[in-house]
């Protein structure tokens, strides 16, 4: 049942423009941008239910930046974002997880100018088979000392505005947080609105689950799979795994009943798999806003890592602070635990 103020259900736009009195710097604008956000998420929303009634499954005949095959639906999640940013006048930059370069789009005021970046559709290689997908984004201050938009956007991610990502299953749901707690909205699709239905949610400190790929497990260092061992023993965590393979689902899992999600670096991809700003950042402010803890490479807080590319990639462990702190002790001196 969505949250109701007197008598009245909030809605996206609303809760926006009541938090803004925690910020005073904000300005009406940052409302505008975000539902740039909101309406092409709604957008995707759609094509996701129709995927099978209409032609968005399969590949588009590519590969991205990153070497991925692209699918169609992602080519539509890609330029839905585009064009509805693209209108918002505060928009100065963005850039997405398909897409080589950073763009410019518009010459805007720099003392109201925002970056924003995007996955525009995480976990695409699983639409053809009906298991959830989402959009993750994440929006920074465009920074006028700068010049040039591959600079600008290199960025650590203590540095985010507001940062989020919805999540396209049995329902469509936002989550975000812009520094002051992380808030849920479902949308409704017969007034084509987000209402609030979870507000200041709190990660659980510790629960008893992990997701992990395990398919990878003798590729993972030996921290991690001693971690693992430990986490499944009896004798040990005796933890349960769950695990979908769509960062966003794994992750919306975790942020409501607990328990941690781990991508550990491999012999093959030993710098990580998942993308250091497009993924790791957002969902990283979104955990430490519920409560939660979120690491990458070398043990290092993923907020305090300095970016050196826009695609630059990082292990991660996130999840609840009592999860991720007992995950650590393996990772970081394995040998007195």
């Amino acid at each position: 049942m969505a949250i109701k103020e007197d008598g009245h259900y909030i809605t996206f736009g609303q809760h926006i423009q009541q938090q803004q009195q925690y910020f005073p710097s904000a300005s009406g604008q940052f409302s505008w941008l975000l539902s740039g956000i909101t309406l092409a998420t709604k957008m995707i929303a759609s094509y996701v239910r129709r995927a099978g009634l209409i032609d968005v499954w399969g590949e588009q005949g590519s590969t991205n930046i990153q070497g991925e095959e692209v699918k169609k639906l992602d080519i539509i999640a890609n330029d839905a974002l585009k064009k509805t940013l693209g209108y918002r006048g505060n928009v100065g930059i963005i850039a997405s997880e398909e897409d080589d370069e950073p763009r410019v789009i518009q010459e805007v005021s720099a003392e109201d100018s925002y970056i924003v970046m995007f996955d525009p559709l995480d976990g695409s290689s699983n639409i053809d088979v009906n298991v959830s997908v989402g959009t993750i984004f994440t929006i920074f201050k465009n920074p006028p000392e700068i010049d040039g938009a591959a600079k600008s956007v290199l960025q650590p991610g203590a540095k985010q505005v507001a940062a989020g990502y919805v999540l396209y299953g049995s329902s469509t749901v936002l989550v975000y947080t812009a520094g002051n707690g992380v808030h849920q909205f479902t949308l409704d699709p017969q007034f084509g609105a987000y209402l609030l239905t979870r507000e200041d949610i709190k990660m659980p400190d510790h629960a008893g689950t992990y997701s992990v790929n395990e398919a990878y497990l003798h590729r993972f260092p030996e921290p991690y799979q001693r971690y693992l061992h430990w986490s499944k023993h009896p004798e040990g965590g005796g933890y349960k795994s769950r695990y979908v393979g769509s960062l966003v689902a794994d992750f919306h899992r975790i942020l409501i009943t607990g328990g941690i999600f781990m991508y550990p670096p491999t012999t093959e991809q030993p710098d990580g798999k998942l993308r250091l700003m497009y993924e790791c950042n957002p969902l990283a402010f979104v955990a430490e806003q519920a409560g939660g803890l979120a690491y990458g490479e070398g043990g290092k807080r993923i907020m305090e890592i300095e970016p050196t590319d826009v695609h630059d990639r990082t292990p991660l462990v996130i999840g609840g602070k009592k999860n991720v702190e007992e995950a650590m002790r393996f990772i970081n001196d394995p040998v007195k635990v």
